[in-house]
């Protein structure tokens, strides 16, 4: 989700706004005019804070959001930022209308709703200060950290293989199922736990549904294994020195992509496959992708391949460990997806 994406435009008017996956319908300190009502999808609050933010809260369809600023007696700003997780339709409410809305109320019934959110202002003021002395975000900071990915693999695969149910050769389990494990046992940040769902359906190691029944959500998989496979790499990986650390560059990853391809058909003899890339150099030359042969250092770091072999007519080969490879991919392939998300949390918050 990108935290940085423009503000949704505002409109003076209520009515239905549409926004787009981590697109940002207000930030902290902004004026308000509006206060919303969630129609469908999921929204996240929270508050910039040094070199990345600190949660608040995950908002479903139903829920309100940025009734607040009406309340504030001093200035109608925003306490929180604001920004969508999933496509969301929200109903716009102008500060107008509610004018309206509370003229017409019986004195007694505003003078409670006025105290209420007199009362809850202030509770959020004190969490601000609470949140300004206590936490703190250091310059390398990351949205998923690795402890967070391990305690996110681990309750996937202990909810999908303890309470899933196998059915055509998928997996299946309730949303609310994984989330009393994710929030109440292994305290999981709500926003990540979503956002990290989000991530595994876009690289297609889930799919997300709704139960017709009950319009819950449920999710699926083809192989939960696959979740403790992952979670393993990665708190290996949390163990090693940075010079140890699996380090697969997005180019290297395209160039392993294409060294795959040249292994296909070809025969495999204890494990391997000999390739040669000066052909897959000239393709990445011809579409201009600025992918050279160094590029694939991180994967002959890795042991995905031998020693570059040179032949008479200056053509560079090497062999493919390709059963290796083709193990370690998928890992190789969701470490970078992971490492994109944190890229671009960190540079909407810098």
């Amino acid at each position: 989700m990108a935290v940085g994406s423009a503000p949704a435009t505002a409109q003076k008017k209520s009515g239905i706004i549409t926004l787009a996956p981590g697109q940002i319908l207000f930030n902290e300190g902004d004026s308000a005019d509006s206060m919303y009502i969630i129609q469908k999808g999921q929204m996240r609050l929270f508050r910039p804070k040094g070199k990345g933010f600190v949660e608040i809260a995950v908002l479903r369809s139903g829920e309100v959001l940025g009734e607040m600023a009406y309340f504030d007696p001093d200035s109608k700003i925003r306490s929180v930022s604001c920004a969508a997780i999933t496509s969301v339709d929200i109903i716009q409410i102008s500060f107008g209308a509610l004018d309206k809305t509370m003229a017409a109320l019986n004195p007694w019934f505003k003078t409670l709703i006025n105290t209420l959110a007199e009362r809850l202002r202030k509770t959020n003021e004190r969490v601000k200060n609470l949140e300004n002395n206590n936490v703190g975000f250091s310059a390398d900071y990351k949205f998923f950290q690795a402890a967070d990915v391990v305690k996110i693999l681990s309750v996937l695969f202990l909810t999908f293989r303890s309470l899933g149910e196998q059915k055509e050769g998928r997996w299946f389990i309730n949303f609310n199922k994984i989330k009393t494990y994710a929030l109440e046992i292994f305290n999981v940040n709500e926003a990540k736990m979503e956002e990290f769902l989000q991530l595994l359906a876009d690289e297609k190691m889930i799919e997300i549904s709704v139960d017709e029944n009950d319009a819950s959500k449920v999710l699926s998989t083809r192989e939960p294994d696959t979740f403790r496979i992952f979670q393993v790499f990665f708190n290996t990986q949390r163990g090693l020195r940075d010079e140890k650390k699996l380090n697969i560059s997005p180019k290297c990853e395209k160039f392993i992509v294409k060294a795959m391809e040249e292994c296909e058909g070809k025969t495999v003899i204890d494990g391997k496959v000999e390739v040669e890339l000066s052909k897959i150099i000239v393709q990445f030359k011809e579409y201009n992708m600025g992918i050279v042969l160094d590029d694939f250092q991180g994967a002959k770091n890795a042991k995905f391949c031998g020693e570059y072999k040179m032949s008479d007519d200056n053509k560079i080969s090497t062999d493919i460990n390709i059963d290796y490879l083709k193990r370690m991919f998928p890992v190789v392939r969701f470490m970078n997806a992971l490492n994109r998300v944190n890229e671009l949390k960190a540079k909407a918050q810098a």
